[in-house]
């Protein structure tokens, strides 16, 4: 399986790092729940593990992990063993296909948007396990499936393929376009092509299936573009997390490692153009002081915070990195019933954390900890792109 549960010393620092244990006495933890209970389980016997779920995948215990046991991906391993073999409620089969709920949802966006935050509707959802405790995230009709296929010169030496994830396509397209408009004033070729979701809330969900279905489809057209001399570009970091470890790893699909050596998140590709000479941009200042919270998917991506390196360039602009609280959304963990309590105690104690900088606006490369953290701290959440827009003022061309 990629990770020998037999290096685990239980030391337990995964524990300590843990912030589901924390607050939530049910969970036994990702030493437990990982290298302690794999090595009783069995490939032929069905999986029993019935508090695997409890674990939101937010990765820390991979991070802290000073034997590179990997105690998380042991979990989403009988996460899925026991999606397979058990009965799924509608949640996890909803949550794992939140790419047609999001096609869905954009189609009919004003009827859905008036709709979601009626009271009568909150107790349907409640019935059925859907937690209502912050407010679903507005769709748009003008998805980044609807608009422009391409930008930037085409016979510019830099060419990036841009994959935006099902967030940015049907939730915030207008970030999408604002990341399409940027790479394209920086003289990068930007290709948009049809895609599917990543196959993480799938994955999550204990639906391997169809994680593989949207993984397969997705690698067949990247690959095409790779070979074509194209680089994969992504700005949420679960994706970005997917693509580059999920793909080659447990979802093994294939050109899944060409994949993996081809993509990058966007800010560490700017600052990779920056340092090979191909632009110079020139940062205008920005006085604002901004609360960056890095979503747990960064630190497991092992990429460091390149857009933490970028704003170091932009004069006035005065950034507080908060890196020690998970949001405790974790994609469709929190919007699970069972997980509502867990993750607003989550959510909170890191609002608390924001609040005490006093910040204009907060700021975090994934769209669950905008979501989650922009509701219980009442700050406004931007991406980091937009803060680069807006000092190197490039203007949202539209479609």
């Amino acid at each position: 399986m990629g990770f020998d549960f037999q290096h685990c010393i239980r030391c337990t620092v995964c524990v300590a790092n843990c912030p589901v244990f924390k607050v939530d006495p049910a969970f036994p933890g990702p030493k437990q729940s990982g290298p302690d209970a794999e090595r009783f389980r069995s490939d032929d016997e069905a999986s029993i593990d019935r508090w695997v779920r409890l674990c939101s995948q937010c990765k820390r215990c991979d991070v802290a992990c000073p034997y590179s046991v990997h105690p998380a991906q042991i979990i989403l391993r009988e996460q899925t063993r026991y999606g397979e073999g058990h009965f799924r409620p509608l949640p996890y089969r909803l949550f794992a296909n939140t790419y047609w709920l999001g096609a869905l949802g954009s189609l009919i966006a004003p009827v859905i948007n008036i709709l979601t935050p009626r009271t009568f509707v909150k107790r349907v959802l409640n019935v059925f396990g859907i937690s209502t405790s912050i407010p679903f995230p507005q769709y748009r009709f003008h998805s980044m499936n609807r608009s422009w296929r391409w930008k930037g010169r085409r016979r510019s030496r830099k060419k990036v393929v841009f994959f935006y994830g099902c967030f940015i396509n049907y939730n915030r397209p207008d970030i999408g376009r604002g990341v399409r408009d940027l790479l394209a004033s920086l003289g990068v070729r930007v290709v948009i092509p049809r895609q599917v979701c990543c196959g993480l809330p799938a994955l999550g969900n204990g639906d391997m299936e169809t994680a593989r279905k949207f993984a397969r489809k997705n690698a067949r057209i990247l690959a095409g573009y790779i070979d074509k001399g194209y680089e994969v570009v992504y700005t949420c970091t679960s994706c970005g997390l997917s693509l580059t470890q999920d793909y080659p790893g447990i979802l093994g699909v294939p050109d899944g490692k060409k994949i993996s050596e081809n993509t990058y998140n966007l800010h560490e590709y700017i600052l990779e153009l920056m340092e090979e000479g191909y632009i110079e941009p020139t940062f205008e200042p920005l006085h604002r002081k901004i609360a960056y919270h890095i979503p747990c998917h960064l630190r497991a991506l092992g990429i460091g915070y390149p857009a933490a390196r970028l704003f170091e360039k932009i004069p006035g602009l005065e950034v507080h990195i908060l890196e020690d609280n998970c949001c405790g959304l974790a994609g469709s963990y929190g919007f699970k019933k069972k997980h509502g309590e867990t993750s607003a105690k989550l959510g909170s104690d890191a609002a608390r954390a924001i609040k005490a900088i006093g910040p204009d606006i907060m700021m975090s490369d994934c769209g669950a900890c905008k979501m989650q953290l922009g509701y219980f701290s009442g700050i406004p959440a931007l991406d980091p792109s937009e803060i680069l827009r807006q000092s190197l003022k490039v203007t949202d061309s539209g479609t």
